[in-house]
């Protein structure tokens, strides 16, 4: 059986807890900062837990992840 290729976009985008659930980077932090505030531009660059819902989709792109 041959291996499954790791989608290297992805691999670069999503990282895996210890407890097996993908993290992900916020959006909207790029650019057009000025009227956001301290608190919402801080918030955006913590990462953030994947939802449920996209992780039957991510396995298929991340096979060994």
């Amino acid at each position: 059986m041959p291996k499954i290729k790791t989608k290297k976009a992805a691999a670069k985008r999503f990282r895996k807890t210890g407890t097996g659930k993908l993290m992900r980077n916020k959006a909207f932090k790029r650019h057009i900062l000025t009227h956001k505030s301290r608190k919402t531009k801080r918030n955006l660059g913590k990462k953030a837990v994947l939802f449920k819902g996209d992780m039957s989709r991510m396995k298929k792109l991340l096979p060994y992840l």
